[in-house]
This record gives structure tokens, sequence and C-alpha cells, in this order.
């Protein structure tokens, strides 16, 4: 009976201490979920800040463009905007006027507009050319100047349109360098002119080849002419002798200048009939450095204000004008005092004497030293030498009074 009653409080105890842990697992389980809730209650509640934080921050942007847009705040700039400030115009023409950073970028240029004599020259190069053209190629030439512009070196040959013959030349009196630029279409309209080509057909072209020697010496022959015209329209205004120095076919191998250098180019058409083509003229600012002043006439002869006949009349009056030399024997400085106390009769001893060397004055300026004589009866100073002009004189020594005789 004991043994059963043990068994019996053994497994009592051990069904109380299951119902223990069945309820302490139901808690804890309990607890979880409570937990889980309130994490998940208090994550909501962290989303719907964040969402009320973010849609205040969007209400104040949307605020600020309304204020911008009222001209309140700082406006933001188009896109048009943005290039007209830079100079960047869609619609811009190649000769119109550049604004914006452009123009400022571009204000080193110098414009050949400051140099109104080169326009005269151009003009006396076109008729000349048409003269010597016509004879060169017994055809109808026609030369006319399309532009005369400034840019920079590195530009132009960046701009050049390959295929083209580019010619150096020098310039022996000015010690620097320029450049001809021949284009295809007159380099085989030349080719076939001088080769006996028919009118009314256009120059034949093969693209994708270098120049021939035969083409190269034609246009050689066609540039040492146009550079003996451009050496006698340069001729009234100073003498010059153009000498060609190399042909090339390579921008690169034709540079003269630094690429940011600035330069004149002149263009120039030539039309012969139905064919015809450009040739350019590119002078470095550099290469006109010599004779800048002359270029800067307003016409042929001007001499800066300066009228010769007026400077020849001027120097005939001066030389002819009658001016007043001071023969001074001593001189004494005296008191006032002294001064007021001179009378009729009085005697003035001077420190000279018969030899005593004489300095001749105009003015204040000593000019000549002499002797004192006498010629026909007439008191005279032969003049021995000259006198080193003296510093100016201070005031103070000029309050002195000084008496001469």
């Amino acid at each position: 009976m004991a043994d059963e009653e043990i068994d019996q409080d053994e497994m009592a105890a051990a069904m109380e201490a299951e119902a223990a842990g069945d309820a302490g697992e139901e808690d804890q389980d309990a607890m979880a979920a409570e937990w889980e809730a309130e994490a998940a209650g208090d994550d909501d509640e962290d989303q719907d800040a964040l969402a009320a934080a973010w849609e205040a921050e969007g209400d104040a942007e949307d605020e600020a463009g309304d204020m911008d847009a009222g001209g309140s705040g700082e406006r933001v700039l188009n896109q048009d905007e943005i290039d007209s400030l830079l100079g960047f115009e869609v619609d811009e023409d190649e000769d119109g006027e550049r604004t914006g950073m452009r123009a400022i970028i571009n204000s080193a240029l110098v414009s050949y507009e400051r140099l109104p004599m080169l326009e005269i020259v151009f003009d006396r190069l076109v008729r000349l050319m048409t003269t010597s053209l016509r004879n060169f190629t017994s055809d109808n030439v026609e030369v006319s100047l399309d532009s005369i512009s400034s840019i920079r070196f590195g530009d132009y040959l960046n701009s050049i349109p390959l295929p083209a013959i580019l010619s150096v030349f020098r310039a022996k009196e000015w010690d620097n360098y320029g450049l001809f630029t021949v284009d295809s279409n007159l380099i085989y309209s030349i080719v076939d002119v001088l080769l006996g080509g028919r009118r009314g057909t256009a120059a034949m072209r093969i693209e994708g080849r270098p120049y021939t020697t035969i083409e190269l010496n034609l246009v050689e022959r066609m540039i040492e002419v146009v550079l003996a015209d451009a050496k006698a329209a340069f001729e009234p205004l100073s003498p010059v002798t153009f000498e060609l120095d190399r042909m090339e076919t390579n921008p690169r191998f034709a540079a003269i200048a630094r690429p940011a250098n600035a330069a004149i180019l002149i263009k120039l058409r030539i039309d012969m009939e139905d064919r015809g083509g450009r040739i350019e003229m590119l002078l470095p600012y550099a290469t006109l450095e010599p004779i800048r002043e002359l270029l800067l006439q307003m016409f042929m002869g001007e001499k800066f204000g300066r009228d010769s006949i007026w400077e020849g009349h001027l120097a005939t009056e001066l030389w002819s004008t009658k001016v007043q030399i001071d023969a001074v024997l001593d001189e004494q400085q005296m008191t006032l005092g002294e001064v007021m106390k001179f009378e009729v009769g009085q005697t003035l001893l001077l420190n000279a004497t018969s030899t005593s060397s004489v300095e001749m004055r105009c003015g204040e300026i000593p000019l000549m030293k002499g002797t004192m004589g006498r010629t026909s009866g007439n008191v005279a100073v032969r003049l021995t030498h000259s006198v080193p002009t003296p510093p100016p004189a201070d005031d103070d020594e000029n309050q002195d009074v000084e008496g001469a005789s």
C-alpha cells in the first residue's frame, strides 16, 4: 500500500510539472505574440511618420517651385536661355554677330575693320588677278572678293575642306610667312583649262587619289602669278617680295603660326565661264605687323594728322624770327635797400677787365662766351666757346635781386 501511494504521489507531481510546463509555454507564446503585435504597430507608426515627412517635403518643394515661378526666389534657366548666355544660337549665321561667352572668348581677335587699307589693297589685288589670270588661261576669267574676316589659325586649318593644295609663301621684307589654299574645284578647273578641256563640260574629278605632278606644277604656276599680283597690290603701300616656299596637301605640314594666333582670311572666287573654284589667302597678324601703321591709314599717303605744307611754313618762319641776345659783363648781388639808394651819376664798380669773358644770353639761357672788342666803331663780342645749359634755378634763388650792365 505504501508503494502504491508513493507511485500515485509521483504521478501527481509529474502531471503538475507537465501542466506547469504547458502553462509556461503558453504564457511565453502569448508574450511573444504581444511583442510581435507591438513591434508591427511600431513599424506601421514609423512608416506613417516617414510617409508624412516625405509628403511635407514634397509640398515644400512644390511651394518653392511656385515661388520661383512667381519671381520671388531664384529662377532656374531653361535651355534656350543657357544657349543664349553661352552664345550658341541654333539659328545663328556664320557671319552673324556673336554674343555671350563666345563673344568674350573671341574678343582677342582683332577685327580687320581696324585696318582700313586692307580692303583697298585686296580690291586692287582682285583687279590685277582678273587681268593676269585671263592672260594665264587664255579664257574669260572673273575674280571676285567674297569676304575678309578674322580667324584663329588653328580653327582655319581644321576647317579646310580636303582634298586641297596649300601653298606656303614668304614675305622677304616682312620676314614672315603667309598661306594660299586652292580648293579641289579650282584645281581641276585650272588643269582642264590649261590642258585644253572642252567648254561646257564639268571638270573630270577622281576622288581618293593624291594630286599628280602635272596638277601640282600647273597649280604652282598659277600661285606664282597670284603672288606677283599680290606684290603689285602692296607696292603703293609698302614694297614687298612674295616668294613661294613649298606646296603641301596636308594642313598639318602647312603650319606657319601657333593655333591660337589671329590671322586675316581673304576668300577669292575665280569663275571661268562654267568652271571655277575658290582660292583663300591667309595672312597672320604677325606678318602684317611691320606695316601696321600704314594699314591704319584711312587713305593712301595719310600722315596721321601731319601737314607737310604747314610744317615747312612753320620752319621757315622760325628761322626768320628775331630774338634778343644780351651780353653780360658781370653780375653782382645787392640788397633791396642798396638798390633804393641809387642816385643819378653814381658809378658802379664791376669785377671785370678788358680781357674778361662776356657771356651771351637769350633770356635766362646762356648760349656762348666770348671777348669784348670793337669793329668799325661798334662794340662787338668775339665768340670763343659754347656754354652748357645749367639746371633750372630754385625758387629761393629767383628771389635775389641781380643787377647787370
